[in-house]
């Protein structure tokens, strides 16, 4: 249980943000929950019907109040006491065609409880005054809010409207009677008419709502006497996510019963533990979590500072416009961009000492109504960030798959740029390389599992995935060249992190003279010498030393006969100027071992490292001679 006592400890010490609008979900008060309105009404004090609205999407999140059985019901009744569908609401559901049954005297119970207790609030009174009239609907088809048929009954088929003239509540249901309805309230003087942003109408539900009889008993997260809950809150990665972490629901399936008679006996929790705990990590999987699926993944700090995740490439953690403003200096260096990273790290550690709890835990669903926590890791904060920077050292290469948005100076139009980055691909990423771009998401988030403790734990990424990897790289067919090269650099990252003791370096090490790395290098300069010699002459087409290169990986020495022997037109084509080319060839056939050169035996990954970075080496060349040419011309 130590996950829900970092949690609760959390939501303890974030009390600030709780409610805080913004584009993630809101940290809740306990006895609350969320829902998507789509309508709003607007009464007066007195309880008088002033207006309605459709209300935009964009604004449909409502935080409302809740019992312990509405907060978690899925199929069977239980209704909000404030704010719900328009079958609990609308006590002129049924006059109207609603065609499933209608729960409009659960709801007014509800609510007749809270205005007579001694917790009720002005505007709580105004709503039940207004839905005791029984008009609601017929108030909305008045405001055309609502549409109704010839017949007098709720409009059921949207599609007799055109796209012009559809009524704005098609816009957001295929049936009118799920409209979920939310109030305003206004009183002169008082500024906040909103009831589902009103403190006061939040704190006046929690008070009444605590007094309220409940089983008691040892809660396992206090150690005390207290209410326990029977139902707890679900919607942990989304709005519409009906899994719940912990259920002891056993009138079918029969999970526990032999051992235990009630759920209470498995695991009693008390209910504002069981809020507090499931509210914050909802919260904290919206605001700062990796969510795909069914899956999550979440690192956060118990105090609430803000902590690196560990699903992110260097991008995120930096920022896509920190990155690409240092980039666009041509002085910028990849060093430059290692030290930017451990100032950043450095930057957490001031906020996040070392006796501060850092937890990691990942969430994956087995069947829709029940998620497993599938990764848990408790670290403090010094180790937590240590092992990220770990991560990105032992994992670092040179990436140019991430792209941003630049606007054309000369056209106005937006075009991408990939500026290149240093450092651990994202898991996510990763997984993409190594099982294609459609990636099942089972195998999506089984391949971010097995990663987790590579990150946290500091483990090396499994062998299996490193020649995964490496095949798919050296396989070049098939995959746009976007996407083979984005395979390659996450290829020599997994090799690179798996063989992190032999210290490779992401710049061409001339002096490393294995039989994999130089076979590498020449494979790079014999397609940097086609592709040359294509560009002079407007060809548009694969080099031979790609279309062989997984062949060359598994035969060497027979494939570099048939390559070499194809560069003799271009060698003729490019003349004199492929002499320096031709030589780096011979320079690197120099460094074998009579034996390794003669070997046909299947190259490692360390031939894709030799390969990269010959390539980089290559580019960087042919930049300087441009320089240097555009300098003679200028100074004659």
């Amino acid at each position: 249980m130590s996950w829900i006592q970092k949690l609760v400890e959390t939501y303890d010490n974030c009390q600030s943000m709780i409610g805080v609008e913004g584009k993630d979900t809101p940290l809740l008060p306990i006895f609350h929950t969320t829902q998507k309105a789509q309508i709003e009404i607007a009464l007066d004090k007195e309880g008088n019907f002033l207006r309605a609205n459709v209300i935009p999407n964009e604004d449909a999140r409502t935080i409302i109040p809740c019992t312990e059985q509405s907060g978690g019901r899925t199929s069977g009744p239980a209704a909000h006491p404030l704010c719900d569908k328009l079958q609990y609401v609308a006590q002129d559901y049924k006059k109207y065609g609603g065609s499933k049954k209608p729960y409009f005297s659960l709801y007014s119970d509800e609510l007749e409880k809270w205005c007579l207790s001694a917790y009720s609030n002005p505007k709580i009174e105004a709503v039940y005054q207004y839905i005791t009239k029984g008009s609601v609907i017929e108030d909305l088809i008045a405001e055309q809010v609502l549409v109704a048929n010839e017949q007098g009954r709720l409009e059921e088929d949207k599609k007799k409207y055109d796209r012009e003239n559809i009524p704005p509540i098609f816009g957001l249901l295929e049936k009118q009677e799920d409209a979920f309805i939310r109030w305003l309230v206004e009183i002169p003087g008082d500024p906040e008419a909103r009831l589902w942003r009103d403190q006061s109408v939040w704190n006046d539900w929690i008070k009444y709502y605590s007094t309220l009889d409940a089983d008691s008993n040892l809660c396992y997260i206090t150690g005390e006497n207290s209410r326990l809950t029977k139902n707890n809150p679900a919607k942990l990665r989304n709005d519409g996510d009906k899994a719940k972490i912990i259920s002891a629901n056993d009138s079918s399936g029969f999970t526990f019963r032999g051992r235990f008679t009630t759920g209470e006996e498995a695991a009693s929790i008390g209910t504002i533990p069981s809020q507090k705990a499931h509210f914050a990590l909802r919260w904290l999987i919206a605001k700062q979590g990796y969510r795909k699926g069914d899956q999550a993944v979440v690192a956060w700090a118990t105090n609430g500072k803000e902590i690196p995740s560990p699903t992110s490439d260097l991008f995120e953690i930096l920022g896509f416009e920190e990155m690409t403003e240092d980039q666009k200096r041509k002085d910028y260096t990849a060093q430059e961009q290692a030290t930017r990273l451990r100032n950043r790290i450095a930057g957490y550690g001031k906020e996040i000492d070392a006796t501060t709890d850092i937890v990691v835990m990942g969430l994956d669903s087995a069947t829709p109504g029940r998620a497993s926590i599938t990764f848990y890791r408790q670290l403090n904060g010094s180790d937590f960030l240590e092992r990220i920077n770990n991560w990105h050292e032992d994992c670092s290469w040179i990436h140019t798959y991430r792209s941003v948005e630049e606007e054309d100076v000369p056209t106005g139009k937006k075009k991408k740029r990939y500026p290149p980055f240093i450092g651990a691909p994202a898991p996510k990423d990763i997984a993409e390389a190594l099982y294609g771009n459609r990636i099942d998401e089972k195998l999506r988030a089984a391949t971010i599992n097995r990663l987790l403790p590579c990150i946290i734990d500091g483990q090396p990424v499994p062998r299996d995935m490193v020649e995964t990897a490496v095949r798919q790289a050296s396989n070049r067919a098939g995959k746009e060249y976007w996407e083979w090269n984005k395979t390659l650099s996450i290829a020599c990252s997994l090799y690179k992190n798996y063989y992190r003791k032999e210290r490779f370096t992401m710049s061409l090490d001339q002096d490393r003279n294995t039989r994999d790395y130089l076979y590498g290098r020449l494979l790079a300069l014999a397609e940097s010498l086609e592709e040359w010699a294509l560009q002079e002459s407007n060809e548009k087409r694969e080099t031979n030393a790609a279309r062989l290169m997984q062949r060359f990986s598994e035969r060497p020495y027979s494939t570099w006969q048939t390559i070499e022997l194809s560069l003799s037109p271009y060698k003729s084509r490019l003349g004199g100027k492929s002499k320096k080319r031709q030589r780096m060839i011979d320079e690197v056939v120099s460094q074998f071992e009579t034996n390794d050169f003669l070997n046909d035996k299947k190259l490692t990954g360390e031939f894709l490292l030799g390969y990269h970075c010959q390539r980089a080496y290559l580019r960087t060349l042919v930049v300087q001679n441009n320089l240097e040419e555009n300098n003679n011309e200028e100074n004659n």
